[in-house]
Formats: C-alpha cells, sequence, structure tokens
C-alpha cells in the first residue's frame, strides 16, 4: 500500500538500495578519506550532521565556486544546497574572496575594530532600516545574544517560539509541541533542566493560541523565522503577522526576526519587504558569503534601553560576545558581500531561476499525480508531500517522509545535483543558470517516474 506520499514503500526501498550501491561504486577517493577521518572525527566528520545525505559514506569535497562544487572522485556537481543558505550567493564570490584575500596579509584577527566596521554599520542600516548592529561568528550567537539583551531590557525570562521552528542550537529553543503540550524535544543532548519553565511555543499562523501566550505579560519577546523554513516551508497566512505584530507589541514583548534563511525574499529581507517592523533582526551565514558571521540589528529606542541596562549592570563578563566576534576576516567579507554580491540584480536573476523551478516541479507532480505541493520564499523553493501547503510546524512535520527524502536526494546526487540533506529545501544562487533548474526538474520527474514505475 502506497504510504501517504503516493509511493509504495517496496518500490522506495528497492531504489534506495540501488542508488546506495551506485554512490559507493563511484566514489571510491571519498570512501577512503571517509576510512581515514574515521581514526580520529566522531562519526568520521567534523561535525555529526554532516552524515545525514543518506550515503552509505560522506561525500568528500574538493573544490566549490559559483553554483557548482567537485568531490575527491573528480564529479561534477550542480549545487542547490548551496551550504543550507552559507552560501546563497554561489561559492567563493569573487569580491568576498578578494577581500579576505587583501585582508589576510594584514591580519586576521585584533580585538579592535577598523574602517571596515563603520563601513558595514553604515551599509546594514541602510539595507535593513534598523540604525544599530552587533555582530556575532554564527546565527546561533547572535540568537543567543538577542535573547539575553531581551530578558535584560524587559526584565521578563520568557521567550516564545513557534512549534518546529529552527535558530541554531539555543537551547531555549527545543521546545515542540506534542499532542497540544510544549514539550522539551527528546532528541536534544546533555539538557539538565527543564526549557518548558523559561520557553512558551504556539502554532504559526494560530493567533489565537499567540495571544493567550503573551497575556502573561511574562515574555520577553518572540524569536520567529518570517516564513519557516526548517520543518519544512510554513508561509505566513494573509494578515498574520500585522496581527501579530499588534499582538506583540500590545503585550509589551519584542519582536526578532531570524532571517538567516528568509533572507532569500530580497536585499532588505521579508521584514524589509512586508513591513513587519522588528525590534531586532538577525541574519547569520549568508550575510559574509559564506565566511563565518553574523549580525543582528536594533531600534534607536531599543539600543538606549540596552545601554542602560548595560550601566546599570555591575562590572563584570555581560554573557555576551567571544573574542574572534567581528573579526577582520569576517568584517572585510561582509562589507564586499554587502556592497558587491547581495545587489538588486543578484535577487532580480534568483527569484526568475526560482519561479521557473517552481513551475516546473508543481508541472513534473502534476504529470504524475502525487499529492504533494511546491513553495517559494523568494528565491528558496521546496516541495512537500502534502497536497496543500502546511499552515503550522505539525503539518509540515506530518508531510515528512525521511525515507523518501534520502532516497530522492541520493537519486539526485548520483546524477550531479545536490539539494539540502534535512528536506526537500532548493536555493539558486547568482550563478546558477536556466539549464542548472532544467536539469533538477528532469532529474527529480525521472526519479519520481522510477518510483512509482510510470513514464511520461
Amino acid at each position: 500500500m502506497a504510504s501517504h506520499t503516493g509511493i509504495q514503500p517496496d518500490r522506495l526501498a528497492a531504489l534506495l538500495a540501488r542508488e546506495r550501491d551506485r554512490y559507493a561504486a563511484a566514489r571510491p577517493r571519498s570512501q577512503a578519506l571517509a576510512r581515514r577521518a574515521d581514526a580520529h572525527l566522531l562519526y568520521g566528520v567534523p561535525l555529526h550532521w554532516m552524515t545525514d545525505w543518506g550515503t552509505p559514506f560522506p561525500l568528500f569535497v574538493e573544490s566549490a565556486r559559483g553554483a557548482r562544487f567537485n568531490d575527491a572522485d573528480g564529479h561534477d556537481y550542480v549545487d542547490f544546497c548551496l551550504g543550507d543558505t552559507g552560501a546563497m550567493f554561489g561559492h567563493a564570490p569573487a569580491p568576498v574572496a578578494a577581500a579576505v584575500a587583501a585582508q589576510a596579509q594584514k591580519g586576521f584577527t585584533t580585538m579592535l575594530p577598523g574602517e571596515d566596521a563603520a563601513v558595514v554599520g553604515e551599509l546594514l542600516a541602510q539595507r535593513f532600516g534598523l540604525p544599530f548592529w552587533q555582530f556575532a561568528l554564527t546565527a546561533t550567537d547572535a540568537n543567543r545574544f538577542v535573547i539575553r539583551w531581551a530578558r535584560a531590557v524587559t526584565g521578563r525570562s520568557k521567550v516564545l517560539v513557534f512549534n518546529g521552528c529552527y535558530h541554531g542550537t539555543v537551547d531555549d529553543v527545543f521546545v515542540d509541541l506534542v499532542d497540544g503540550v510544549p514539550t522539551q524535544r527528546d532528541s536534544l543532548l546533555g539538557q539538565v533542566y527543564d526549557l518548558t519553565r523559561h520557553t512558551a511555543v504556539v502554532e504559526f499562523n494560530d493567533l489565537a493560541a499567540l495571544e493567550v501566550a503573551l497575556a502573561a505579560g511574562d515574555v520577553a519577546c518572540v524569536l520567529a523565522e518570517p516564513a519557516m523554513t526548517n520543518v519544512g516551508m510554513v508561509l505566513p497566512q494573509p494578515g498574520f503577522w500585522a496581527a501579530a505584530r499588534a499582538l506583540i507589541r500590545a503585550a509589551g514583548a519584542l519582536l526578532v526576526c531570524d532571517e538567516t534563511h528568509t533572507i532569500s525574499t530580497g536585499p532588505g529581507g521579508y521584514a524589509r519587504a512586508h513591513g513587519l517592523e522588528p525590534d531586532f533582526f538577525v541574519l547569520g551565514k549568508p550575510v559574509g558569503g559564506g565566511v563565518a558571521c553574523a549580525v543582528y540589528g536594533f531600534t534607536a529606542e531599543l539600543a538606549a534601553r540596552m545601554q542602560a541596562t548595560k550601566s546599570a549592570a555591575p562590572p563584570g563578563h555581560s554573557g555576551i560576545g567571544t573574542t574572534l566576534t567581528a573579526n577582520a576576516l569576517a568584517m572585510a567579507a561582509m562589507r564586499a558581500n554587502l556592497e558587491s554580491v547581495m545587489t538588486e540584480a543578484a535577487y532580480a536573476h534568483m527569484f526568475a531561476l526560482a519561479e521557473r523551478l517552481a513551475a516546473g516541479l508543481r508541472a513534473a507532480i502534476g504529470r504524475h499525480g502525487l499529492p504533494w505541493c511546491v513553495s517559494q520564499v523568494g528565491a528558496r523553493t521546496e516541495f512537500q508531500f502534502c497536497a496543500a501547503p502546511p499552515v503550522n510546524g505539525s503539518e509540515a512535520e506530518a508531510a515528512m517522509d525521511h525515507g523518501l527524502e534520502h532516497a530522492l536526494h541520493l537519486y539526485l546526487l548520483n546524477r550531479g545535483v545536490l539539494i539540502t540533506p534535512f528536506h526537500n529545501m532548493m536555493l539558486v544562487c547568482p550563478e546558477t543558470t536556466a539549464g542548472d533548474v532544467d536539469r533538477l526538474v528532469a532529474v527529480v520527474e525521472e526519479a519520481i517516474g522510477e518510483l512509482i514505475g510510470s513514464e511520461v
């Protein structure tokens, strides 16, 4: 019997087994490197989730540039994963590579600002409409620092998140709704205190639940992606954010927009494009063109409260900041990326290709009569195993089928196309071509045909 995805389990198992064999046979060098790394790296990789691609052993990369990369065995790939947004503007954009190379001759880190700091501050303020900025090494750090600031200036302890969210590895956000009950995520390792004491969670697009959660007056901030991207794409319903913003303001809480993924919406992110007016704005991995860095911006009124709170606190470490934050290489990368890579023209190119990709996928899915849908946020496209786009995290999670995802991703990989390992998310970059998009759509349709045993 076919699952909710319309795919027969036996056909899925057969295809996955065949593709794993094909992968292994074609990559002896990657396999040798995996065995070598296994002697000293946990799970044989620098970070354990690098084994989440559904491959028999990790794929080792030789080089990456633009929309393509090469593996250790000499295979060439079109990359629609793009470092899960870290390389959203392509691998090693020329202006960023040149800026980092030049700065490398002048020093890496000093714990002191240079001219780039002043310029980057100006560029961020102009682009995102918030006057004040601080820096971090990752979006995880930026979110952690923002939560600390929000609690400090409001005197409140709680953070509110949406079910199925992802904001890096900040402890406070690992709370889900399980049968309607806030529950600490059971996959979280080493957690020794109850996160639900200080984290509230509601479904995305549920204004009634949001209002109830804010009513007690103990929520310091609502931390949210303007459109959810981690549990599968979940778009805001018409009018949701306007009403939610009013509720958050009325409750005296702060709105934090984490746009590390939704920067795909446009040069100023989703919040600027749709008038969300966040109190805090967080942007991680794409802002430096793939170099490790992150930023968070805030309003003038909030900046005054932050300065007053810091001045009133006893001397000592604030718990905010790391010694490599805003290092010279990161600042040079951000300046080059903001000035020369994250341009209106680049976004226009990406939007056109993402539209082409979404249309092509919808047509392919429709030709085979599968109960799947396609969603898009600017340069980001995703197909999900449900007939209509989900409206909250629970619906999006229910639509997932990790076995089918692995099979599709591996099928694509074996034919020179990479998408993200975590769900069916795809990005286009300024170097992606229409031919690349058409190739992806064709391979997806080929995989569907094999899975359901039909040809169109």
